[in-house]
């Protein structure tokens, strides 16, 4: 039983299982170690803010499922001295289209969605025309539609209401940096932060996003996590697309309203996508060679697209196999991870502070088996294939 829990990173990972923690057990001591009380360069506030079902693994199905009822609840389970946060929830879909290549895969991922309980509706060509007339289907054979569970959100609200509803329930929030941790044997005995302050721990949870490689590193172990950064830009368009939902081409170039305008972006390629990258530069060439030519060509109305806005944000990449990494490491008994989300991790924040705080408080999980996301998946190297990497 851990009586002092200290959780290093606050955004939406850590600010959960500190939520979870105390609302379940408020005897624990939770402190909340976080280098940037703003989120200015957190991926909890930069990223496209979204939620969905349509993954090709079981367990990610799940733990989105449960997110989407905790987003959809999020005014009563945060609720503050009666304020009730808002966080702006869209159920307005994710559309994956499919050419005959993966035509095949988009239809074996709907099986299993359906299977879970996900509101995954499957649209051959003509279905697709007739419900997205402003789109091109000559080269698609199908698509996956979420008529309801999917969407997006103000992600910064959703961190901010985690930690304000934490900090309620007794959490103690610190605004330093982590520069290092005291080991005897197997156990991490004392966090140190850049404020000059050590403070005891019992159980030391890294949830320290896309810095989640520093922290390991000072427990000499090597996670496969990296900062990758992902440029989003906000477009205008005379275009009036009618039921628009967050579309995801064939090429991986995705967008989705934001208002009347859109945001959009891509992953790229993997031999230009280096390590930490600097956030207050953004990929433009990435938009003027691959995305505005791929909207263009999906949504003719985007020929006459114009940039409002764009951002950077890091991706806490996992190399290994793009799937979080949770529980404990074998060298380190009292060390919880919860890194590696690879864009996932606003949508399985709430499974993941669930989970993490049952395993901290009871030793094993009890709501959903989270164990296939350990360490011995990757020391043993057999990574989870997930089909569906956005």
């Amino acid at each position: 039983m851990s009586s002092q829990v200290v959780i290093v990173g606050g955004g939406v990972i850590g600010s959960s299982i500190a939520y979870f923690l105390r609302g379940s057990d408020p005897t624990v001591s939770v402190t909340v170690i976080e280098r940037d009380p703003s989120y200015a360069k957190s991926s909890s506030a930069l990223s496209a803010a979204s939620i969905r079902q349509q993954f090709s693994t079981p367990l990610s199905i799940q733990m989105s499922l449960y997110g989407i009822e905790f987003l959809r609840n999020i005014g009563e389970l945060l609720e503050v001295d009666g304020n009730k946060p808002s966080i702006d929830l869209h159920e307005g879909g994710y559309l994956f289209l499919a050419t005959p290549a993966g035509d095949a895969t988009l239809r074996e991922n709907h099986a299993l969605q359906k299977s879970l309980g996900a509101h995954i509706n499957l649209l051959d060509q003509q279905a697709l025309k007739a419900k997205f007339p402003w789109l091109n289907v000559e080269d698609l054979v199908s698509g996956a539609f979420g008529e309801s569970g999917e969407g997006w959100f103000d992600g910064y609200g959703l961190v901010q209401a985690l930690r304000k509803k934490a900090q309620s329930l007794g959490a103690r929030y610190v605004a330093a940096d982590v520069t290092g941790l005291v080991r005897e044997g197997r156990k991490v005995t004392h966090v140190i932060a850049g404020n000059g302050e050590r403070y005891a721990c019992d159980t030391v949870v890294n949830a320290a996003g896309a810095w989640a490689r520093k922290i390991a590193a000072m427990m000499d172990i090597d996670i496969p996590v990296f900062a990758r950064r992902r440029s989003i830009f906000n477009v205008s368009s005379p275009a009036r697309l009618e039921a628009c939902p967050l579309l995801i081409d064939p090429t991986g170039v995705y967008f989705r309203p934001e208002g009347k305008t859109y945001i959009c972006g891509t992953s790229p390629s993997a031999d230009n996508d280096p390590d930490d990258l600097p956030l207050d530069e953004v990929d433009h060439a990435l938009f003027d060679d691959v995305i505005w030519p791929t909207l263009a060509h999906r949504v003719p109305e985007f020929e006459a697209l114009r940039v409002e806005n764009c951002w950077s944000g890091y991706y806490e990449y996992n190399v290994f196999d793009h799937n979080a990494i949770i529980g404990y490491h074998p060298q380190i008994e009292n060390c919880v991870f919860a890194n590696g989300y690879s864009g996932h991790g606003l949508q399985q924040g709430p499974a993941t502070g669930r989970g993490v705080s049952e395993l901290i408080l009871n030793g094993r999980y009890v709501s959903l088996d989270l164990s296939s996301l350990s360490w011995e998946r990757v020391l043993e190297d057999r990574p989870i294939v997930e089909k569906n990497v956005v």
